[in-house]
């Protein structure tokens, strides 16, 4: 029919491919400049490794924070457990003096001797609810300028509270060595009529509050003692006593 327009072939590259034809042609290939330093065989090696430590160490940190968790509230709960304790109880340390020193065998014009020293302590326990016991491998020993005159042992013995106890203690030392200097000072301080002697005392104790014991708690004292002569009839100058006390 004349007048009618006749519609144009599409061009080729706008043809749509048939899906036969979309089935078998192969994708586009991609291209990726890759270093030449690149190994594909490490990256692949590398990856579950570094894949598999994140995992074990957020589980080390989780078990880090909750252990010093615990920790943090062990230390509270202790340090209320404490302050409680001690609103209640009001513990002291027990104080000790020394009362009475009597020495023998002392030879100064010898460099060896065997001192006896008998020493009688004054403890007194001032806790109201709190008794003290004390048990059996205490010490109690003698020394000048460092050197060690003479030795023994505390009796075991329960202290109830607001106590005073006098306690007696036999030193005994065997055949103690000074040299020339020590001997020479020592000399020097007994014509002076001013001896410096230092007393040290270490006994294990239990603590009774009520009906509960505690474990053992070294008690170490040191006491620096002056007296004017070196004799039975010995008298005491100057005294003073320290405590501390330690955990077993």
């Amino acid at each position: 029919m004349a007048g009618k327009v006749q519609p144009r072939n599409p061009p080729l590259s706008q043809k749509k491919p048939s899906p036969a034809a979309a089935k078998s042609s192969p994708p586009p290939a991609v291209y990726i400049n890759v270093p030449e330093h690149f190994h594909p065989s490490e990256t692949t090696s590398r990856y579950p490794h570094y894949n598999r430590r994140e995992p074990r160490r957020c589980g080390c940190c989780c078990c880090l924070c909750w252990f010093i968790f615990i920790i943090i509230v062990l230390v509270i709960l202790l340090g209320a457990a404490a302050g409680v304790f001690y609103l209640i109880y009001r513990p002291e340390a027990p104080a000790y003096t020394i009362k009475r020193v009597a020495v023998k065998g002392v030879n100064l014009t010898s460099t060896a001797f065997s001192p006896e020293f008998d020493v009688v302590i004054r403890a007194y326990n001032g806790n109201d609810k709190i008794g003290i016991s004390y048990k059996e491998g205490s010490s109690v020993a003698m020394f000048y300028n460092d050197v060690r005159l003479c030795d023994g042992v505390l009796p075991a013995f329960y202290q109830p509270s607001n106590n005073v106890t006098v306690l007696k203690a036999v030193l005994t030392g065997n055949d103690v060595q000074l040299t020339v200097s020590d001997q020479t000072a020592l000399m020097n301080a007994v014509t002076e009529w001013s001896v410096p002697l230092k007393l040290e005392l270490s006994v294990p104790v239990e603590i009774k509050v009520g009906s509960v014991t505690t474990w053992k708690i070294n008690v170490r004292v040191e006491c620096d003692v002056t007296v004017d002569q070196l004799t039975v009839h010995a008298g005491i100058l100057r005294r003073n006593c320290s405590d501390r006390v330690y955990l077993w």
